[in-house]
């Protein structure tokens, strides 16, 4: 038996043959015409892109020297779960998460040595006005979150972070269309264009950050980026003096899933901003990936947290201690914003008022 070769088209998904007459694979449903080259040699270039491989070196941080786990203290929240490391001047303090009181719970063992930390550049004081400055900006945030006793309770925590080096080759299929309109006395016509586009290429990632704390979300922890990793010194415990360390619970190995995702995301839109003919939309159909030397290392970030209620629902702001770069959701005042409606409201009666009166209808 013979076999059937089907292709579909790119624009409408039906079934396209070749057109004999034109000499074109044709579309006999939306009447787009093709060159059999570009099918052969899209069908080649899938046929040689290679499955995504990410393999890599699982080796980061370091053991401790001896003596410096005798200087670390562990504390647990009973409230969260969360696990935070202070010195042992460290006294009874509050959980940065949730705000309830955290026990001693003994001294800091079995988990790695960081390799690197980047000390805080904002204390406490600075990182109060950030945040007094991001919530007066607010035109209907709440008063609670204006006074001094809520600022007080933000706390500085290093948070583990597992950063990972690449050297990566990526190649990545694109859809790209262009569209036209025009009209006539009759009718509005719109074409939309579409386009096949590839683009490979090698690049290497360095310092890709994965926080390894399930206690800070990973969508604040990206909001405060980019870290200036150029700054890091070799670790120390002085640099934990006065702060909180959060102890990391999520290790390397389980951080992998999210580096390689983030490595594939990254490649797919630098090799994006490549493409500078003006299209009117470009889409990533599909991508290969390969990673090569990919390393690990373990470091402290610093960051600033601040956790607290408002009605019964929990809200964090995080400001990076490094570059002061702050994010955070605020709550809103409803009778603030009651009273602008009111206000609207008003004003748009005035106004209907004096239409109304203009033109003697009231």
């Amino acid at each position: 038996m013979a076999d059937i070769f089907e292709y579909k088209c790119p624009n409408c998904g039906g079934a396209i043959n070749f057109d004999a007459n034109a000499q074109k694979m044709k579309c006999p449903y939306c009447d787009s015409e093709f060159s059999p080259q570009a099918f052969l040699n899209k069908d080649k270039r899938l046929e040689e892109q290679e499955p995504d491989d990410f393999t890599w070196q699982e080796k980061a941080g370091q053991e401790w020297d001896s003596g410096e786990q005798e200087q670390m203290n562990v504390f647990v929240c009973n409230s969260c779960g969360g696990e935070i490391v202070g010195d042992a001047n460290t006294a009874a303090t509050e959980c940065p998460y949730c705000g309830n009181p955290v026990v001693l719970s003994g001294r800091l063992s079995g988990t790695l040595k960081p390799d690197y930390v980047i000390p805080f550049k904002y204390d406490k004081e600075a990182a109060k006005e950030e945040l007094k400055k991001y919530v007066n900006s607010k035109k209907f945030a709440p008063k609670k979150f204006k006074q001094e006793n809520t600022l007080e309770e933000i706390k500085g925590i290093y948070v583990p972070f597992w950063l990972f080096d690449t050297d990566t080759d990526a190649a990545v299929n694109y859809e790209a269309t262009t569209v036209r309109t025009w009209s006539d006395s009759d009718y509005d016509y719109t074409e939309t264009s579409f386009f096949d586009v590839f683009r490979a290429g090698s690049m290497r990632f360095e310092n890709i950050p994965c926080d390894g704390s399930s206690q800070m979300p990973d969508d604040l922890m990206e909001s405060i980026e980019p870290f200036i990793f150029s700054e890091a010194l070799d670790f120390q415990t002085a640099y934990l003096a006065g702060y909180l360390a959060d102890k990391y619970d999520v290790s390397m190995e389980d951080s992998i899933e999210r580096a390689n995702r983030r490595v594939k995301k990254s490649s797919e839109e630098v090799l994006r901003s490549t493409i500078d003919y003006p299209y009117h939309s470009v889409i990533t159909k599909s991508s290969s990936v390969q990673i090569t030397n990919g390393k690990a290392k373990y470091a402290l970030y610093p960051v600033w947290i601040l956790n607290t209620d408002h009605n019964g629902k929990k809200y964090t702001f995080a400001m990076n201690g490094q570059t002061g770069k702050f994010t955070g959701n605020l709550p809103v005042d409803g009778k603030k914003l009651f009273a602008l409606f009111a206000g609207l409201a008003a004003g748009i009666g005035v106004i209907v008022f004096f239409v109304g009166r203009l033109f003697g209808l009231l």
